[in-house]
């Protein structure tokens, strides 16, 4: 056989592919479920994953799914339950107050989530020093932190309120409001997002110092010896390896946020809206809007969802198997 001959002969498609048969498949799948309980130490894992995740599935699951089932039904109180597709999801929609507390939530979340990752930046930047006092300086900063969600809406509602708060008086002898706090929709939002920035802060700092921690003292060296300055080796260097827990830190902070309730309710005395309050509301004390509460608390869930697959797959760290 000549070499074009040859080469022609290898340039020829491939014909498809022949399948195994089924008792092949069969046979293969057989055997795979013999070698894993085969082994005694794999049976033994199996035996013991097993109880824990029936207890997930019937925990989390079924009622996840069930939720699903009813958000497609009209449910009414000793009433037979009634398909009607997504004509809950349609009336969630149009009403005003699901709009009010889905503007609500998504402004909260990006601007608190947003001053806490800057702000907690600059903090844990500044405690991962060497300094007297350190350990001092890290148990004071965490304090807020440590405040119930609760007594922290309570604590800064009075000092809100127009007769005796004093962030209110300053306020208003600074000129920045002509008008009580509490009383305006949006000066109680903006209220909200900076109680939440006090108290939340200190969490997104240790999560930032924890990733600080473990970056190596020696690569910052061997920039110093290139001549990188203070600006290059921040970006250069802590930026890229603080990914991770920069990952892990926003995505707790945005789902935590996202499910915001106590914090409004306390604050503007249940007249600040948002998904959960509105979830509430539906769910809890109008049961005739169990089937609209019922299909807000599936989108509240499923948007959630995406946001944590967004920053998962989107904003996720490459890993060091990676090229």
């Amino acid at each position: 056989m000549t070499q074009a001959q040859a080469r022609g002969r290898q340039s020829q498609p491939e014909g498809p592919r022949r399948e195994l048969p089924k008792k092949s498949r069969r046979e293969g799948l057989r055997g795979i479920i013999k070698e894993e309980f085969g082994n005694p130490e794999r049976r033994a894992a199996y035996y013991l994953v097993v109880p824990a995740l029936l207890v997930i599935v019937l925990v989390a699951f079924y009622p996840i799914a069930y939720s699903v089932y009813l958000s497609f039904q009209r449910v009414l109180p000793n009433q037979p339950g009634e398909f009607v597709g997504v004509q809950n999801y349609v009336s969630m929609v149009a009403d005003p107050s699901f709009r009010e507390g889905f503007y609500n939530t998504v402004i909260f979340t990006v601007v608190s989530v947003s001053l806490e990752f800057f702000i907690g930046l600059a903090i844990a930047l500044a405690i991962n020093r060497a300094f007297r006092g350190r350990g001092l300086v890290r148990a004071a900063i965490l304090v807020p932190w440590a405040f119930p969600t609760v007594i922290s809406a309570a604590m800064w509602r009075l000092m809100f309120q127009d007769q005796v708060g004093i962030v209110n008086y300053v306020a208003n002898t600074l000129g920045i409001i002509s008008q009580p706090i509490l009383t305006d929709q949006t000066l109680t939002l903006i209220a909200a997002i900076l109680v939440d920035v006090w108290k939340t802060t200190p969490f997104m700092a240790l999560l930032l110092l924890a990733g600080l921690q473990v970056i190596p003292g020696d690569v910052y060296e061997a920039a110093r010896v290139d001549g990188a300055n203070a600006v290059q080796r921040f970006l250069l260097i802590t930026l890229p390896l603080l990914k991770p827990a920069i990952l892990v830190a926003l995505l707790f902070r945005t789902l935590d946020a996202y499910r915001v309730y106590d914090l409004f309710w306390v604050m503007s005395d249940r007249q600040l809206e948002s998904l959960s309050t509105y979830v509430y509301k539906a769910v809890r004390v109008s049961q005739l809007n169990f089937p609209i509460g019922n299909a807000a608390a599936v989108f509240v869930f499923f948007s959630a969802f995406a946001i944590a697959i967004f920053f998962i797959k989107v904003l996720g760290m490459k890993t060091s198997t990676e090229g």
